[in-house]
Parts: structure tokens; C-alpha cells; sequence
């Protein structure tokens, strides 16, 4: 018997999230990735909080989202001011039952729903120092990386086909 079972183990399931929360999460994902960008779901920061979605498009910026799905979930959860040392954009999203008069007219807003995403408000831009960038992007690829084997891992253990050796479809 194995002392690490890894099928045990799906790296595709959180269980932290609401089901609207999760909607909200599909619809952002498939927008931000039909826009170019590369996305990692509950990015854990260096400040010990955790990014619900960050994003890092072809320019090496990043954009990260908060969801909120209902307008207790904003009441209660005020850390997001906390998240503007490790993006350049930032930006809310929500869903068509929460009212998006709730959200700071400041900050950037997106309206979601499983299949599709609409910005409300362009986030303005604070650009993040050199320093907090690289630190960033090596996190963010680092994550990247630990997350495709973890995947690649628990294929192979679940004989789920998979081509380890794919190119990649991005081209630029």
C-alpha cells in the first residue's frame, strides 16, 4: 500500500467555495482566458491571503479579481485592500443577483455567470514596483507548474488519458 495516494486526492476540487461562487469563477476563467490571459484560481499571496483569481496577461501585468457572490459575502469579507501591492489591475466580480451599486466605484467590476463575463467598469491601473513583479511572476509560475503535475500525477494514477509531452496551443 502506498503511503501517498494520489487519487485519493482530485487537485481539481477546492470545496471552499459556494456553488455561485464556483459559477462566478467558470464564467471570469473563460472570459480572462478568451482574452489571453494565463489564470490561477485562490492564488495564495506573500501577505498569507489568497487571490480568488489572478490573472497574468502577455504583457506581464496582472489583474486580480475578488468574487463576491451575494452582498453578504462583501460585507463580511473587507480584505481586498489588502491585494493592491500584488497586481497592477483589480477588479471585482459578481453575479446578476447581487446589485453591483454595492462595489466601490473606484475599483474595476464584473458581472458573471457560468458561461460569460461582462465589465461594468475598466479597473484603473496601479502599477506594481519591479521587485514585487518578478517575485510575483515566479510564484506565478512556480504555482503554474506544481498544479500541471499535480494534474498530471492524478491522470496517470486514475488511467485518465493524458499527453504529458502536448505543445501548448498559446502562440505569440
Amino acid at each position: 500500500m502506498p503511503i501517498v495516494q494520489i487519487a485519493g486526492n482530485n487537485p481539481l476540487t477546492d470545496g471552499r467555495q459556494s456553488p455561485t461562487a464556483l459559477m462566478i469563477q467558470r464564467g471570469m476563467i473563460r472570459h480572462l482566458e478568451h482574452a489571453g490571459n494565463a489564470v490561477l484560481a485562490e492564488f495564495p499571496l506573500a501577505n498569507g491571503r489568497r487571490a480568488d483569481l489572478l490573472c497574468l496577461d502577455r504583457k506581464g501585468k496582472f489583474t486580480l479579481i475578488e468574487i463576491k457572490s451575494s452582498i453578504e459575502d462583501y460585507k463580511v469579507d473587507r480584505k481586498w485592500p489588502e491585494y493592491a501591492n500584488f497586481c497592477d489591475y483589480f477588479a471585482f466580480a459578481t453575479w446578476h443577483g447581487v446589485p453591483t451599486e454595492i462595489f466601490p466605484d473606484s475599483e474595476g467590476l464584473y458581472v458573471a455567470d457560468a458561461h460569460f463575463a461582462e465589465l461594468l467598469r475598466e479597473p484603473a491601473e496601479q502599477a506594481m514596483h519591479a521587485a514585487s513583479r518578478k517575485a510575483l511572476t515566479l510564484r506565478f509560475a512556480r504555482l503554474a507548474a506544481q498544479r500541471a503535475e499535480r494534474i498530471a500525477r492524478f491522470a496517470e494514477a486514475n488511467d485518465l488519458a493524458f499527453d504529458r509531452h502536448a505543445e501548448s496551443e498559446e502562440t505569440d
